[in-house]
């Protein structure tokens, strides 16, 4: 029975917000906030190397390193985020509740170019500011975890738990917190510090933790975490591999902006007259800009608000009421408002018409020219629009067909294709793709043009490869081709990017493999202006004297263009094209290029020696007083270089050319 049948299973196109059981990683996609307090261990353990390497960062170190790297992409992915840091088992204590062992270092906020200033320095003197608490000792009757639990839930007693994330993230390489307790009270706060994150979870806030090994120790779950976080006892290598890439993804992300998924516009299909259905549609994909430029009062720093007032001509007086414009008409103005310039531009009232469907073989891939909008169905608007739109997805897709509509708009009207997505998901059950309707921007007639019929050039226009030449073209760009490829591996290069095409010697003369060889003549890169930019404000702000390094990872895989295969691929394809002695044709070329190179380097230097030595005679005097002839036939011969005069003949003859040149 398929997931059609199911009424509980018409879940699948309702948003994630409207889900009431909906777990906190789904809710992390439509949150507008996310609330995050880092909870790091400061005991004396956490200050030692995890491995006995040379020079090797502490734990500690470690930690607050990739705490400080999060928050430099946080900054730019989502700005609007609050977090908190939080150190425990101190010697110093600095909380509201004056909590044992636990020092807030930053209260909850904005992240911020001084916050992060101020934990990589956090280091230099943290053993005199905060200390690290004692853990010795056997009396010890509190739980620092437990304290630290408590005042990172009171730091995040703000904002509702709708349209917020809240989360704690615990960074440890101590697996069991109560181990030198006191043995009266180790069992009851054993189960008071677990209820506590237990409770913190109930209220919605997320406990994650971030476990490292001590030297020589491996860090072990079921001691103590597995109960407070769940982790299951037959999972234990999983959940530390897990763990391990965590850290990594939070102290080495991509600067790249991320976008909150939220509604472009909600609109109605019209199936037919008086059947509507509700629709929300999404934008899943879009540039990354830099953001807006922002006037500082130079005093105060404080952004400037710009206001605009009318003022009238006649009176002088301000114009409080709305503005009118006027169109001239048999030589008079006709003033017209807002609203009633509005409805000359409207075309219809009809925001989204069905006009039939057709099979999708009448698709073509070249019709997409603009990023498609996602459709979901919206019970809020009109009520059943989710079964409606339920079975309009599954004819669909049954008989391999998509809708033909209008979409009506007051600037750009036109007809759009709306095709039916299935959902996918990977191996663990997890969504990639998620079950619902793409809409595609028809072009108009005048969209799409053959530019080789009005720019063909009849005398020089390439001819069209053989079919072994094409075959050999088809099958090196399928052995180039990047398997399981998505765009979100790449940083956003941005609007600003600059595209080069990169001609390579192997490829100069692909033309004549048609369109497909046109394709390969080029190697299309783009240079990270974003990312730059982002490099460049976070040195401003945090005061760096260098650049931070930026990876191109639009760069090609060099390594992987060297591999066997690939290389075989590549010298059957220029065999087929060029032929098997092109190489050594090439070499030849570039070897006499080389050799009538440095014989011009060495007429040229023998030219500039000629002229200074020829600088130092005055021919003029020489030619009149007679002692021209005194000099030797290779001083002569300098004059000669520097005027390029032919330097053949005997002395005599070399004599009547530079007395002729010098009109003697």
């Amino acid at each position: 029975m398929d997931w059609y049948s199911q009424p509980q299973q018409s879940a699948l196109f309702l948003d994630d917000e409207e889900d009431p059981d909906a777990p906190n990683d789904e809710l992390e996609v439509t949150s507008s906030k996310e609330f995050i307090i880092y909870l790091v261990d400061a005991s004396p353990d956490m200050f030692l190397p995890p491995n006995e390497e040379e020079n090797s960062r502490t734990t500690f170190a470690t930690v607050v390193s990739g705490i400080a790297n999060e928050l430099k992409t946080r900054i730019i992915s989502r700005d609007t985020d609050e977090v908190g840091v939080c150190f425990f088992n101190t010697r110093e204590k600095k909380n509201i509740q004056e909590s044992e062992g636990v020092y807030v270092f930053s209260e909850l906020g904005v992240p911020s170019a001084q916050l992060i200033r101020d934990l990589e320095r956090v280091g230099e003197n943290f053993e005199k500011d905060i200390g690290s608490g004692s853990l010795r000792a056997v009396d010890v009757r509190e739980s620092m975890l437990y304290n630290a639990l408590w005042v990172a839930q009171a730091m995040l007693r703000t904002g509702t738990s709708k349209n917020i994330l809240k989360r704690i993230y615990i960074f440890t390489n101590n697996d069991d917190p109560l181990e030198n307790t006191n043995p009266l009270v180790k069992a009851d706060l054993r189960r008071t510090t677990i209820q506590r994150a237990k409770d913190a979870q109930d209220l919605g806030i997320g406990v994650e933790l971030y476990p490292f090994n001590r030297p020589g120790e491996q860090f072990n779950v079921n001691i103590f975490y597995s109960e407070m976080i769940q982790v299951d006892d037959n999972d234990e290598v999983g959940f530390m591999t897990n763990a391990s890439n965590r850290f990594a993804d939070l102290a080495d992300q991509m600067r790249k902006k991320m976008f909150k998924k939220r509604v472009v516009r909600k609109m109605m299909l019209t199936i037919t007259k008086g059947v509507e259905i509700g629709l929300r549609s999404y934008a899943m994909m879009r540039p990354a800009t830099t953001g807006r430029s922002i006037w500082l009062d130079s005093k105060s720093n404080s952004p400037l608000k710009i206001e605009r007032s009318y003022i009238c001509a006649d009176t002088g007086s301000l114009i409080t009421g709305p503005t009118k414009r006027y169109q001239e008409y048999s030589g008079k103005k006709v003033l017209l408002n807002t609203d009633e310039i509005f409805d000359v531009k409207k075309i219809t009232n009809v925001q989204l018409q069905l006009l039939g469907f057709k099979p999708l073989e009448c698709l073509r891939d070249y019709y997409n020219l603009r990023p498609p909008t996602f459709l979901y169905p919206d019970d809020e608007a009109i009520s059943g629009s989710t079964c409606a739109f339920i079975a309009i997805h599954r004819s669909m897709i049954n008989l391999q067909k998509f809708a033909l509509a209008f979409y009506g708009g007051t600037a750009t009207p036109q007809l759009v294709a709306l095709v039916a997505q299935e959902e996918e998901t990977d191996e663990n059950g997890s969504q990639l793709q998620p079950p619902g309707i793409q809409m595609i921007y028809l072009p108009y007639a005048d969209d799409i043009r053959p530019a080789e019929k009005y720019h063909a050039d009849n005398v020089i226009h390439p001819k069209r490869g053989q079919e072994d030449q094409i075959k050999q073209a088809v099958t090196l760009m399928r052995k180039l081709d990047l398997r399981d490829f998505t765009v979100y591996q790449i940083q956003n290069p941005g609007n600003g990017a600059r595209a080069i095409l990169r001609m390579s010697s192997l490829f100069v003369k692909l033309s004549i493999c048609g369109i497909i060889g046109s394709v390969l003549t080029c190697a299309l890169m783009f240079m990270p202006a974003l990312q730059r930019h982002y490099a460049i404000l976070q040195a401003l702000a945090l005061e760096e004297e260098e650049l931070p390094e930026v990876k191109d990872e639009t760069q090609p895989d060099e390594e992987g263009m060297k591999s066997g295969p690939v290389v075989s691929t590549v010298n059957q394809f220029k065999v087929s094209v060029y032929g098997a002695e092109y190489e050594q044709e090439m070499a030849e070329a570039e070897a006499a290029k080389a050799k009538g190179s440095a014989a011009a380097q060495k007429r040229k230097a023998a030219s500039e020696n000629a002229s200074k030595e020829a600088s130092q005679y005055d021919w003029n005097d020489l030619a009149d007083s007679g002692k021209l002839k005194d000099l030797t036939v290779v001083e002569l011969k300098y004059y000669l270089s520097a005027n390029k005069l032919p330097l053949s003949g005997k002395k005599d003859v070399l004599l009547s050319r530079i007395l002729t040149h010098l009109g003697k």
